[in-house]
């Protein structure tokens, strides 16, 4: 293991045999849809009870459970992390942390995991985000103090959570400043979007997220010991298996939605990450874990980096996340057979795509966060898991995923496919 940190650059680790064995994930609900009512804790339950049984770890394996939550949606958020571990069968005696990042924590989580695993605290360790967008709550701060008559103070939390004070706008104003370093136009933007929704759909259509999807019905989640929870979906709903934001949409239907953040900016509803709901897990484990037990990881974990930017501009963390991952591991952009960077906003992928320089043939290229949603905490996961098992699939060597972070920071994973 080799470490790395710069004030200017950032931080980053090369990691020596360290493996994502393997993962699963909810579909995708979208806002105050099919998952509206179904709490963060028990869809991360539910991702992590797949991922353990995907990747054929027995749950009293794990050592350490690590898990992403970004809005607090539930009235047991606090206890979310501990619940989790526990109602997916892992030891009491096993301690589970919370981690975040922002839209960074589902990659946080397999990066800790992996860290505790090198620092000999672990040998395999549960990874997990989980997010319920639906259930943000409207709080009011204060009200315990009081507050003047006829001045009730409300906040709606999930606005709060895309609305960066520090910067002095929304996330989307930020995509909007890239948009106008790199003269993104309207045209480009939604051309992007399209792409990520044909994408999204022919992946849907050919079964590629099947592996990945667990189907999710009505249910109660039963634990040795502990009360039991319900899981209660529509009455209409059953099998929820497939994505729910996604939608077919053409460059005429597109071009006629108005802009969102900049009367003349180039974002909309229509090419910007949807609002859903959903949950995302993977097993990371050593080498020795994995050949005691014989079992075949998807993918080796190289190297992570995380860096911070200009708040303004957020949306291009990954390009100085990326640089950096490349330094640290001695490699070009050129070498990377696969990348996989969140699509926040098609003017912020757009703005990485210019600095970085890959092809965008290689890119999402089972679609992204426009089509599919951007669930805080799950999302780099999410992508983790997805590119891994897209390299398999591909005999890809190298991938790395990636994801620009609010507040102005990003994130990136290298991985290397070694089943070829």
């Amino acid at each position: 293991m080799k470490a790395y940190h710069s004030k200017e650059k950032g931080i980053g680790i090369v990691y020596d045999n360290m493996y994502l064995i393997n993962g699963a994930r909810t579909p995708f609900g979208k806002l105050v849809g099919s998952l509206a009512n179904i709490s963060p804790t028990d869809l991360g339950i539910l991702a992590c009870r797949s991922s353990l049984e995907k990747s054929k770890v027995n749950p009293k394996d794990i050592d350490q459970t690590i898990i992403a939550n970004i809005g607090q949606s539930s009235t047991d958020a606090y206890f979310l992390p501990r619940h989790i571990s526990l109602y997916s069968g892992v030891r009491e005696e096993v301690p589970a942390l919370m981690v975040q990042r922002i839209c960074g924590s589902g990659f946080e989580t397999i990066i800790t995991g992996v860290e505790q695993i090198a620092l000999e605290k672990a040998d395999v360790t549960l990874c997990c985000g989980t997010e319920n967008m639906s259930l943000s709550p409207t709080v009011s701060y204060g009200n315990r103090m009081g507050y003047q008559l006829g001045n009730p103070n409300f906040k709606d939390m999930l606005w709060e959570s895309l609305n960066d004070t520090a910067a002095g706008y929304p996330m989307g104003c930020t995509a909007e400043n890239v948009a106008k370093k790199h003269n993104i136009t309207r045209q480009e933007a939604d051309k992007f979007g399209k792409l990520s929704s044909d994408r999204t759909l022919a992946a849907i259509e050919s079964g590629f997220f099947e592996d990945e999807i667990i189907p999710i019905n009505s249910t109660v989640l039963d634990a040795e010991g502990l009360k039991p929870r319900k899981v209660k979906l529509p009455k209409n709903v059953n099998d929820f298996k497939t994505d729910e934001n996604v939608r077919s949409t053409t460059l005429e239907s597109l071009a006629k939605l108005p802009a969102v953040f900049d009367k003349e900016g180039v974002q909309t509803a229509g090419n910007s990450s949807g609002i859903v709901d959903g949950a995302a897990s993977v097993v990371v484990s050593n080498k020795e874990y994995i050949s005691k037990n014989k079992l075949l990881p998807l993918t080796k974990i190289v190297a992570s980096a995380s860096c911070g930017i200009d708040p303004k501009v957020m949306g291009l963390g990954p390009v100085k996340a990326i640089n950096l991952l490349l330094e640290i591991t001695e490699l070009k952009i050129s070498d990377i057979g696969l990348i996989e960077i969140n699509e926040a906003f098609a003017a912020q992928f757009i703005g990485c795509e210019k600095e970085l320089g890959f092809d965008r043939n290689i890119a999402n290229v089972n679609g992204g966060a426009i089509a599919i949603g951007h669930p805080l905490g799950a999302t780099g996961v999410r992508l983790s898991l997805t590119i891994s098992r897209e390299m398999n699939k591909r005999k890809t060597k190298y991938g790395i995923a990636s994801a620009c972070i609010g507040g102005g920071q990003g994130t990136a994973i290298l991985f290397e496919n070694t089943n070829i």
